[in-house]
């Protein structure tokens, strides 16, 4: 189950847009307080490259997520094997074979017939 990457930026593609409008003004603006063109284009592109950086990181997060699922599921087999493997050899209704987690086929629920409502 791959996590959704983030392809869109609406404020990242409004700031954009808005600074090709304020070069359009003049290319090397400074309204003051380091509140220049330059300035600008570089947040932007911080902003872009953090975002870049994220979905790395969850293509990252995916990988080692289908790695442990693999793994869950390799020793939950194992697991099942080893209960079968102590019912085979000390049987299935033993007391060794309850220790190891298994329901012992004498204590196993009868299933019950159910009552039709007429």
């Amino acid at each position: 189950m791959a996590r959704k990457k983030k392809t869109v930026s609406k404020a990242l593609d409004k700031a954009r847009t808005r600074l090709g409008a304020i070069r359009s003004i003049d290319p090397k603006i400074d309204l003051g307080n380091g509140n220049t063109a330059d300035a600008y284009e570089a947040e932007i592109d911080k902003a872009k490259v953090s975002l870049e950086s994220y979905n790395t990181q969850l293509s990252l997060v995916d990988e080692k997520f289908d790695e442990f699922k693999k793994l869950e599921k390799a020793a939950s087999a194992f697991s099942q094997r080893m209960l079968n493997a102590v019912g085979s050899k000390y049987g299935y209704d033993s007391v060794e074979y309850e220790k190891a987690g298994g329901v012992p086929t004498s204590k196993r629920k009868k299933p019950s017939k159910k009552k039709v409502a007429a």
